[in-house]
């Protein structure tokens, strides 16, 4: 017969077992178009969404141009900020209007990424800081999609939509990383490609997402053998 105190830990490895084995990550698809018919949201949204159901990880959706966005907003802030301690790993899509993300987009990180939430200023002196991110566990994905072809983007305008957007946004919040630029993807020339090329670009997506959902597997195995 089982010692008591031997009973005890094999009931409490099994537990912990159990919970790992049954944990999901946590997903949160932030979808910043305005049209559903829209190669953001029919293609690469409804990719995402499509592949993490069938992992059967867990997932929220933001869809600001779905949301009421008058002001007073403070409650519908506070939801998207609850929702972003919530996930484990974002998922940003938006069309580039005006070399930056849509309005509702821009507006989701003016006052969701707020200082005292996102990031705090550390002084070196009365005049300089640097960012502290306090979202840097967060594993992050962004689409951006294109009506330009990349080659005026990426040479005349020395591609300032995604330097912008990595280096004035997201080093802020997420920290430094050079994933951070590799994971940030841009689809050049939507509206003016053909569909055999549009397919080819949310086969991009697909495997990214397997990418991301068999990394968090992998991470989940660890766990249990660290555990077991």
């Amino acid at each position: 017969m089982m010692p008591a105190k031997g009973f005890a830990i094999f009931c409490g490895i099994y537990f912990v077992n159990y919970r790992i084995l049954t944990t999901t990550m946590k997903n949160l698809i932030v979808i910043g178009h305005p049209e559903k018919k829209s190669f953001c949201y029919s293609g690469i949204f409804k990719t995402i969404v499509e592949e993490i159901e069938k992992s059967k990880d867990e997932y929220e959706v933001i869809d600001l141009y779905r949301d009421k966005f008058t002001r007073p907003r403070e409650k519908l802030i506070k939801k998207y900020q609850d929702l972003v301690l919530w996930t484990d790993r974002i998922y940003i899509i938006s069309p580039v209007w005006w070399f930056r993300l849509t309005p509702r987009m821009e507006i989701f990180f003016d006052e969701v990424f707020k200082p005292g939430f996102a990031y705090k200023f550390v002084n070196i002196t009365k005049t300089y800081a640097y960012p502290v991110p306090f979202l840097k566990k967060k594993k992050l994905r962004t689409y951006v999609t294109h009506g330009a072809p990349a080659l005026p983007v990426l040479t005349l305008y020395v591609n300032s939509v995604k330097l912008r957007l990595v280096m004035g946004v997201y080093s802020f919040v997420f920290g430094w990383s050079l994933s951070l630029f590799t994971k940030t993807k841009q689809f050049w020339s939507v509206p003016f490609v053909s569909d055999k090329k549009r397919k080819k670009y949310l086969e991009i997506v697909k495997k990214d997402i397997r990418r991301d959902l068999k990394s968090s597997k992998k991470n989940e195995k660890k766990l249990i053998s660290a555990k077991a």
